[in-house]
């Protein structure tokens, strides 16, 4: 009987404390959704709270070379908050650096007749998920007129909503990059650096006059970023060659012989010899394609320790560190417009669409951890492997067909999947413990081990040379970058 009671008031008093919970927790104010926020003075860019002389100056310096500076800096420029830095920015902020107090500025331009904005326009805050898209240059800038990319010298600019219109302000917005950072760098090309840049000027002033402004855009940005991250400084021979090699590979796959052999004649030993010949020509490479052993020699003790540290570089990305990789795959502008450009299955057999996005994910992933490549590597191999398991959950017709299945947010075509993004990576971070040599010769005796496991088919032929050519991307742009010249630092 005791015991009963004993429940009983247990009971009561459960039910008690479950009805104060639930009236505390539906009642009383509770942070509910933990985000965390900063607030940002737009036009204040030192920092101290204020909007004056020191600002000004800073204005001009992001005038002049906008993309010296962190994406953060420059966004506290756009205070009409339309994405671009351009000339109503530039004469809002210069009257309020003038005034330093946005009340009075606010009543004299009203009085005027004219539209100024609300003191608290020019306040923001600022989620810590989200991504700070660098505005758009949209105005006439001082580079253009002595740029080496013609058409900009009277580029149309008219800001527009419009798709085509959007496209031409990325346009002129790139162009001024390239043309700032090629003008640091001019004067110290080499004669392999200079003969590449005039070959790639002649090709963006002729998509232009074509009419071909996407493939413009992505030029463009391949230029951009060849100007401000890439150096062949101190670099050997072999790895400024790998790009001959990697040239001649696309060209023999596009050439009638390889069609041939693609359409009926079978017999692959001619193909692996040319494909050995161009290994010799360009990077004086001896390999026997036909008989190369496997890759892997799991008597070596130094496999193990490499594995070792791959592993822990992997496992040192942290939350944070996925979180900022992902809102960059997801917002990044030049990012997204490199990784829309996917073809039907099959239809880029180059691997035109996927060696920019790489680079530019590399190089994200370099910004996120301070320019360490091998925690970059580690950070992108294990990302990739992300979005499998809630991908594949949705129903295939519902995904576009010329989009990778496997990775949604990842370079590539469908036929692809996460594949080529790995071998970029993989191959590219190999070339950092071992060498760049060490990495072609293993990334040539893995394809050659595939391609016969695939029976030795035509098909797996052509797989065998894809798959050397994300290779060999990998190899050259991870051990060409100069991660002083990619990682930003912030004024603030």
């Amino acid at each position: 009987m005791k015991t009963g009671r004993t429940l009983r008031i247990a009971v009561g008093i459960a039910g008690l404390l479950a009805l104060s919970a639930a009236f505390v927790y539906f009642t009383l104010p509770i942070n509910r959704i933990n985000m965390h926020s900063r607030l940002v003075m737009l036009g204040d860019f030192n920092g101290d709270g204020n909007w004056n002389g020191t600002d000004a100056r800073l204005l001009a310096e992001i005038i002049a070379k906008p993309f010296e500076f962190a994406p953060e800096v420059v966004y506290k420029a756009d205070v009409n908050h339309n994405g671009m830095l351009d000339d109503e920015d530039v004469a809002v902020l210069s009257a309020l650096y003038k005034s330093g107090d946005p009340y009075k500025l606010k009543e004299k331009q009203e009085a005027a007749g004219h539209l100024y904005p609300y003191p608290r326009d020019f306040f923001r805050y600022r989620p810590g998920t989200e991504y700070i898209q660098r505005p758009l240059v949209a105005f006439k800038h001082a580079a253009a007129k002595e740029s080496p990319l013609k058409f900009l010298r009277n580029f149309p600019l008219r800001p527009e909503n419009s798709y085509a219109g959007r496209l031409r302000s990325e346009i002129y917005d790139e162009g001024i990059r390239f043309t700032l950072a090629y003008n640091k760098r001019e004067a110290a090309l080499n004669a392999i650096e200079r003969e590449y840049s005039d070959r790639k000027l002649a090709r963006c002033n002729m998509l232009w006059k074509n009419g071909r402004e996407y493939d413009l855009l992505l030029e463009l940005m391949g230029l951009t970023e060849d100007a401000e991250t890439l150096t062949t400084a101190g670099q050997r021979r072999f790895v400024a060659q790998l790009l001959y090699f990697r040239d001649d590979l696309v060209a023999f796959l596009q050439s009638p012989r390889y069609g041939e052999y693609k359409a009926g004649n079978g017999d692959y030993h001619p193909i692996l010899a040319q494909i050995g010949y161009l290994l010799k020509k360009d990077l004086g490479m001896n390999m026997d394609l036909a008989t190369v052993p496997p890759p892997r020699d799991f008597l070596k003790p130094d496999n193990y320790v490499d594995r070792f540290r791959w592993q822990y570089y992997k496992s040192a990305a942290t939350r944070a560190d996925f979180r900022k990789f992902l809102l960059f795959a997801q917002y990044d502008r030049r990012y997204l417009r490199a990784a829309a450009r996917t073809t039907r299955k099959l239809d880029d057999t180059p691997e035109t669409n996927h060696n920019l996005p790489m680079a530019l994910l590399f190089r994200g992933a370099l910004n996120i951890k301070n320019g360490d490549k091998f925690a970059a590597v580690g950070l992108i191999d294990e990302a990739v492997r992300i979005p499998f398991s809630w991908l594949k959950s949705l129903p295939a017709n519902k995904l576009p067909s010329s989009i990778a299945l496997e990775n949604f947010l990842l370079p590539g075509n469908k036929e692809d999947g996460s594949d080529k993004t790995r071998h970029w990576n993989v191959f590219g971070g190999i070339s950092l413990y071992k060498s760049p040599e060490e990495s072609l010769r293993l990334g040539l005796a893995r394809e050659i081990k595939d391609f016969r496991d695939a029976n030795r088919t035509p098909a797996a032929m052509t797989e065998f040379i894809r798959d050397s050519i994300a290779n060999i991307n990998g190899i050259y742009y991870v051990m060409t970058i100069n991660p002083a010249l990619v990682y930003k630092i912030p004024i603030q």
